[in-house]
């Protein structure tokens, strides 16, 4: 197994700005930023993403992210703020330990999320009735 980063972090062994750590989490910001302000919010213990993550945990992870952005538009002035994460390498996950990213955002920033051409095309109801349906059923 390669080296994790993040817990390599978590142990002392790599430096990291801290904004925040308690038992459960650290957050602290991001080497890589997309803009001023970018944290990253992660578990102290090692899980690789959100579909492998305690429903508590991942609550307290949020929790502090949103905490976390509260604060950065309070101390940068920011006018809103983004929190997402990439759960496996198809939607952009590079670090295989869950991250949670709280992104500062400016009205005029060029940070932003791209939507396909066709967006947006409104579904017909019978497919999402459809699909709604096997996902209620898929406990």
């Amino acid at each position: 197994m390669t080296t994790c980063i993040f817990c390599e972090i978590v142990a002392g062994r790599s430096p990291a700005s801290v904004v925040h750590e308690d038992a459960d989490a650290i957050a602290f910001l991001d080497l890589y930023p997309i803009q001023e302000g970018h944290v990253l919010v992660i578990p102290k213990e090692h899980i690789r993403d959100l579909a492998n993550c305690p429903p508590q945990l991942a609550g307290h992870l949020f929790a502090v992210a949103g905490e976390l952005g509260r604060r950065l538009v309070r101390v940068i002035h920011a006018e809103g703020y983004n929190v997402w994460t990439a759960n496996g390498r198809a939607a952009g996950q590079e670090v295989f330990h869950l991250h949670l990213h709280v992104l500062p955002r400016f009205a005029a920033d060029a940070f932003g999320l791209r939507f396909p051409q066709s967006y947006p095309q409104q579904a017909a109801r019978d497919v999402l009735d459809t699909l709604a349906l096997r996902v209620t059923r898929d406990r």
